[in-house]
């Protein structure tokens, strides 16, 4: 069958294989032609580009982390005193003194206590770097206060006094590396948000 010549005016028949003369084409507008603006990209669509995403950076309070920390260290001298006086005047194990010093001792239970307060502000100074410096900081900080209370509950075994103190001692300084380990590690991860590049803080 002989398809219909197109004549000027007439619409082009659907598969009808006659080309339009290119003195009767009409441009059709579109995206990329001169005034036409360009096709809006949207990021995500497929075979387009994803947009690089600006990280947001970790903005740490630190009154909030100091004040955790404060109360992390009274724990741990108060850990240590309790300990003392349950080895001393419950177990009768003399930790850090003769038995004839009593529950109590000298002032070495006093220097413990103290030891174990400035250790626990430590950490929290510790963390405080560690959040503003790394990317991993709770790993970190896990890592290093782990590996030093394994130290510190080994340090015992190494002096000269009897087993019974040793051990006693070795416990009572695992739990207060355990203890402010935890808590840093609580108040820390409460103390610290997220804010996008620009964002202005009140």
């Amino acid at each position: 069958m002989t398809q219909p010549e197109w004549r000027p005016g007439q619409e082009p028949v659907p598969g009808s294989g006659q080309p339009v003369p290119p003195q009767y084409q009409q441009p059709v507008a579109g995206y990329g032609q001169v005034g036409v603006p360009a096709e809006p990209v949207v990021y995500g669509q497929v075979g387009v580009p994803v947009e690089p995403a600006v990280r947001p950076r970790r903005v740490v309070d630190a009154g909030k982390l100091w004040a955790g920390g404060f109360a992390t260290a009274l724990v741990a001298a108060l850990i240590a005193v309790a300990g003392i006086l349950i080895a001393r005047g419950v177990l009768k194990i003399p930790v850090l003194s003769p038995k004839e010093q009593g529950a109590w001792g000298n002032a070495s239970t006093l220097t413990y206590a103290v030891v174990a307060f400035g250790v626990a502000l430590l950490a929290t100074g510790l963390m405080h770097a560690l959040l503003i410096s790394t990317p991993s900081p709770f790993s970190y900080f896990g890592w290093i206060i782990g590996l030093a209370t394994v130290v510190a509950a080994a340090l015992p075994f190494t002096s000269g006094a009897e087993l019974e103190a040793k051990i006693a001692t070795a416990v009572i300084n695992a739990l207060i590396g355990i203890a402010i380990w935890t808590l840093t590690d609580t108040s820390a991860r409460r103390s610290f948000k997220w804010v996008q590049p620009g964002t202005v803080l009140p």
